[in-house]
């Protein structure tokens, strides 16, 4: 099955960078360029792309704003495309459904390894950058206290808390597999229940929450 993407970027030379490296991939087509947020959710509504690819800074309807609608909408799964001087957007983004961000600067094999993960359900957690900034702006300071637990936790089952707990820990569906030993088609299945449970768009969106309430996979196996 062939992959659609669309590009969204108020920049030239990025918009045709991208295009070049996933148009020449196997399995992937790319449907559509966007200089800005509004056209992007155009884009989107008229062609359903599997994953949007979209910048954050643009001018008008910006990225956060433009990801939440495609998001909201089920247009689209959208990858942030981001510097590291923008933490504070990333947290935006991510919040508001990304599947997940890349820096800019992204070889292009992890470009497209990172467009098919987020194609198949999974997210683009990448340790060396969202983990940190999960991190950092899932912590509890004086000003931001935690969060109350979710609602929807109390209706979970044992194992969608165990799954939930992974997601906690950025874990690919194959590596919760291992963890719980389970097939990958049965942890899909259940990220899904955890996202409806729960409220939430994104696999990130899990991993926010459970880190903001100080879930582990101890605490979850013992029920609210």
């Amino acid at each position: 099955m062939t992959i659609k993407v669309l590009i969204a970027d108020d920049h030239d030379a990025v918009r045709f960078g991208l295009s070049t490296i996933l148009g020449n991939a196997d399995g992937i087509e790319v449907v559509g360029e966007a200089g800005d947020g509004a056209a992007a959710v155009r884009l989107a509504r008229a062609f359903r792309p599997d994953v949007t690819l979209m910048d954050i800074r643009m001018p008008g309807v910006d990225g956060i704003t433009a990801t939440r609608e495609l998001v909201e909408e089920g247009l689209s799964q959208v990858i942030v495309l981001t510097t590291f001087d923008l933490q504070e957007y990333v947290e935006g983004a991510l919040r508001a459904g990304a599947a997940g961000f890349l820096i800019k600067s992204v070889p292009a094999p992890r470009l497209i390894e990172a467009v098919k993960l987020v194609a198949a359900g999974e997210g683009v957690l990448s340790p060396q950058v969202t983990r940190k900034l999960i991190n950092a702006f899932a912590a509890a300071t004086p000003e931001r206290p935690p969060p109350p637990p979710p609602d929807g936790l109390a209706t979970l089952t044992d194992r969608e808390r165990e799954v939930f707990a992974c997601l906690g820990e950025g874990l690919t569906n194959a590596q919760i597999g291992t963890r719980l030993y389970i097939g990958e088609t049965t942890v899909k299945t259940h990220v899904s229940r955890v996202l409806a449970k729960l409220g939430l768009h994104s696999r990130v969106q899990a991993a926010i929450l459970a880190r903001e309430n100080g879930l582990t996979a101890a605490d979850l196996r013992e029920g609210p």
